[in-house]
């Protein structure tokens, strides 16, 4: 029997899509301008590598605090004339240009180092400014600048190039291909999970209503990410996290809610009842789900990474419209559509129950629930344990996508020999405090340091005011005569500090240079530089990649176990149980493991990783990986705990037995958490096909976590494990047959 409307639900239901309709119209407008403002360069807050930028900004006042390297190539040497003519052609271009506050090049110190080993172009580092630091944002102009010269000097030597890299050319790069491939994924997505949902709905409309839900979540949360963006600095990783996570979130969602209606339709009620039941049924169930998914979020704040909380922050905002969107919109857009959601229809309307199928499985699990759990069970715990190969170290290599101009540029240095220069280690020498730079002790400390790192068999060279100086360093009278721009690059404003930068060996992959900072940042810099009173500070990219492995790791366990603690708590309110807060906390635990062990038997040992698009093994996944996806997929695996046992147990609520009212869950649950993971998964995998190698790995172990999770977590070893608790699962809360906890 249909039951009655609620008058005053009926009269306001237009209230609140009136409403989605005007937070819409402030919004979307922000949302196609939201990438503009976000931060492409990785900030870990007080870390020595950003002190060590901050000291070169504002106490050397160096024109090379921050930079990006212009690597010429297809050109005689600069130790000729026509190699030295195009050279200062280059440098004539860039001096002057709005945010070049220097360079720095063959033409300042006549040094075999700048010259390639092939004798076939050369490099010059280029001093960036712009305010508020955001020198990726100078690359666009620069490139434009450097591709009219490129054609000027054309005319005399045809193979020339002119490329970027360096930090700032590579941040760039990474804003701009990460920005393209989340666009690309979305548009490769949403074809995918429109047919899936076909396959599930059989109507056009009611297929399509989830796709535009997901749709409108994602470019909402672009909207407030870009208001955000305005007052708290955000990472472009944003953009991945938020599309991913809701086309995902979004499209789920909105299916658990358009099943709700049609089953409540199925059983007779009207559009407004029916949306009424959706509302308090799905929605209930949503939420759980959704403050799950958050939880996770949540707990990345923890990490001192901007990349990470910003990740975090757009999780959150991705949730909280994904799950608003499901439980306030959808349910007033359905009682206004009515019949006209089955419009469209491609095949007859089954019945809201699967019928034989999940009940005939369920039938078996409830008689061998040992059986399921081993048989499912062992290969799953096998491939968890690959998990403890996982390396958290920065890949070695090139991991840029290849099409990117600070890839190539790259690969043009490494064919010169000098690699390294990219991975320049920046190192400041504090002086006792009664000591200035240019006096006589602290020259000779400044030399005996230089001397030490030569002999560190990781660094090809050192840069420093004394190597500038060459052949006449110990003439302190002639030193204090230098240029004032190289004495700005590497002596403090009050002479107090020094800056050595140590160049690696090419061959030096980055987790050496990475322990090289360390062991650096851990040396007694008195005895070394035998002057009382001096300490050292490190800086630049692998202080940067050790600062950022550190600040990582140093709270992966804090975050671990707040969420797995937080989610107990939730789901113990929720569930009013011991049992099944535990239990489904255990099954996250192994989806997340199976994950991993996916990620590194195909990233780390390479078997299928053709499939992906890469040629060859690497040797760590990206430390940010691991924090990402274990909160990501602890909560999306909540998704379907969440789903099945709220049905079991408003099945047990009815007055079924537990083997009924588990196979009662399994049938009702079995086919929506079948197509919430295939869209999932569809959206995941489009994401990992792209170029980024980052993203690349967030989408494939995503996608592989929701597919163990979907088939033998949820309906394999989770019903066999609800099986074998019988009516403890619901203890200690009402446990009688009659009177299961409530369901969500």
């Amino acid at each position: 029997m249909s039951s009655a409307p609620d008058p005053r639900w009926w009269s306001a239901r237009w209230l609140v899509p009136l409403a989605w309709l005007a937070a819409a119209l402030v919004l979307l407008p922000h949302a196609r301008r939201a990438e503009d403002g976000l931060d492409v360069a990785a900030r870990i807050l007080g870390s020595e590598s950003a002190r060590v930028e901050w000291l070169l900004d504002e106490r050397f006042e160096s024109p090379f605090a921050r930079s990006a390297v212009l690597v010429l190539r297809g050109v005689p040497g600069p130790d000729t004339p026509e190699g030295e003519s195009a050279l200062r052609a280059v440098v004539d271009a860039m001096a002057g240009r709005p945010g070049v506050t220097g360079t720095f090049s063959h033409l300042d110190q006549p040094d075999p180092f700048f010259l390639g080993e092939d004798g076939r172009g050369t490099f010059l580092v280029v001093g960036l400014a712009a305010p508020e630091g955001r020198v990726e944002r100078l690359l666009p102009e620069l490139r434009e600048a450097t591709t009219r010269l490129r054609t000027r000097l054309g005319a005399t030597w045809p193979d020339v190039t002119l490329r970027w890299t360096g930090e700032a050319a590579i941040n760039h790069d990474v804003w701009r291909t990460s920005a393209e491939e989340a666009h690309s994924a979305e548009w490769r997505a949403l074809p995918v999970t429109l047919v899936l949902l076909l396959v599930a709905f059989g109507s056009l409309v009611a297929a399509s209503l989830p796709v535009a839900a997901g749709a409108l979540a994602v470019a909402l949360t672009m909207g407030l990410v870009a208001l955000l963006s305005g007052v708290w600095p955000l990472s472009i990783l944003v953009v991945n996290v938020a599309s991913m996570l809701g086309l995902a979130l979004g499209i789920d969602y909105a299916l658990l809610t358009v099943t709700r209606f049609r089953e409540a339709r199925a059983g007779g009620d009207s559009p407004a009842a029916a949306a009424r039941v959706a509302a308090r049924r799905a929605g209930g169930t949503v939420a759980l789900s959704g403050a799950a998914v958050a939880i996770g979020f949540l707990a990345l704040l923890l990490v001192p990474l901007r990349e990470l909380r910003s990740a975090a922050m757009g999780g959150l905002l991705v949730v909280v419209v994904s799950v608003l969107v499901a439980v306030t919109l959808l349910p007033p857009v359905l009682a206004g559509l009515g019949p006209r959601l089955e419009s469209g229809r491609l095949r007859p309307a089954r019945p809201a129950s699967a019928g034989g199928r999940w009940r005939t499985w369920a039938r078996v699990v409830g008689r061998r629930p040992g059986l399921v759990l081993v048989l499912a069970g062992a290969p799953l715990l096998l491939l968890a344990l690959q998990a403890t190969r996982l390396d958290t170290g920065i890949p070695s290599g090139s991991w840029l996508p290849p099409r990117t101009e600070s890839a190539q540029a790259l690969e043009d240095l490494r064919a010169m020999g000098r690699g390294g220069v990219v991975q320049t280690l920046r190192i400041v020498l504090h002086l006792p405090e009664t000591t200035t730079a240019l006096e006589r002790d602290a020259w000779e400390a400044q030399g005996r340091l230089e001397a030490w790192l030569l002999a560190e068999p990781r660094v090809a060279r050192v840069q420093s005011l004394r190597a500038v100086a060459g052949r006449r360093a110990d003439d302190l009278a002639y030193v204090s005569l230098l240029p004032a721009n190289a004495k700005r690059a590497f002596l403090d404003s009050l002479g107090e500090a020094a800056l050595l930068e140590a160049v690696p060996r090419d061959d030096a992959n980055p987790r050496q240079l990475s322990e090289l900072a360390r062991s650096l940042r851990a040396v007694d810099a008195a005895a070394v530089t035998g002057l009382a009173g001096t300490r050292l500070e490190i800086g630049g990219l692998p202080a940067f990649n050790a600062d950022y492995e550190d600040a990582v790791g140093g709270r992966l366990g804090a975050v671990v176990a707040l969420v797995v603690a937080t989610t107990l708590l939730a789901l113990l309110l929720a569930f009013r149980s011991v049992l099944v807060p535990v239990k489904a906390v255990l099954l996250n635990l192994l989806a997340v493991a199976g994950a991993f062990g996916a990620l590194v038997l195909v990233f780390q040992d390479g078997h299928g990783l053709g499939w992906l698009g890469l040629e060859a093994p690497l040797d760590g996944v990206f430390p940010i990986v691991p924090p990402l996806v274990f909160c990501t997929v602890f909560g999306l695996s909540m998704d379907y705990e969440v789903f099945l046992v709220a049905r079991v147990a408003e099945a047990r609520r009815s007055g079924m037995g537990e083997e009924d009212a588990l196979a009662e869950g399994l049938d009702r649950t079995g086919p929506v958490i079948t197509s919430a993971a295939a869209i999932m998964i569809a959206v995941f995998v489009a994401f990992a096909l792209g170029d980024f190698v980052l993203v690349k790995m967030l989408g494939f172990t995503l996608a592989v976590a929701v597919l163990l999770d979907a088939t033998v977590i949820r309906v394999a070893i989770g019903p066999a494990l609800l099986r074998l608790a019988g009516r403890w699962n619901w203890w200690p809360g009402q446990h009688e047959r009659n009177h299961p906890p409530p369901s969500c």
